[in-house]
């Protein structure tokens, strides 16, 4: 019944550092790997809760990785939606088996305005605060809320069941 399984994470957190974006040379694709760190809240041993920091290494492939490489830097808040994938490697010094669980990015949505990780001015929508702009280009209808006259007659035969 392999087909009823499930790969899937999504998570946010911050940068810890830079993007770092190459070009494999057999295939000329561009691979991003970014590292994030996500807090989690726990209990300490005095039952004053604390925040506990969890890392996890992100890859990101072809133009989405690029992108990450521009418009990414150390700090900056991202969501992340992708699956987990286990690797295994001998380590050349001490010969021992290590192992790692990556996360494999299907999309990468950047959190906050450019500059929210260096000063945090951002105001979320990709401006600077001074060059604000609007953050939607479709008019909202207010007609959308105004409520139904309630009916008075009593009656049902409008009810389609």
């Amino acid at each position: 019944m392999a087909g009823s399984n499930i790969n899937r994470v999504i998570l946010t957190g911050n940068l810890t550092k830079d993007p770092d974006v190459r070009t494999l040379a057999n295939s000329g694709q561009s691979v991003c790997s970014l590292r994030i760190a996500c807090n989690s809240r726990r209990r300490n041993s005095e039952g004053q809760w604390e925040d506990v920091a969890n890392y996890f290494d992100v890859t990101v492939w072809g133009a989405q990785g690029e992108n990450c490489g521009r418009f990414l830097s150390k700090g900056r808040g991202v969501a992340i939606d992708g699956r987990l994938r286990w690797r295994q490697w001998t380590d050349e010094k001490t010969q021992q088996k290590r192992s790692a669980v990556d996360i494999i990015a299907d999309t990468v949505q950047f959190l906050g305005g450019p500059d929210k990780a260096a000063n945090g001015n951002g105001n979320g929508n990709g401006f600077s605060s001074s060059v604000r702009e609007a953050e939607s280009d479709i008019p909202i209808d207010t007609g959308d809320f105004v409520s139904a006259p309630a009916d008075s007659g009593g009656a049902d035969d409008d009810i389609p069941f």
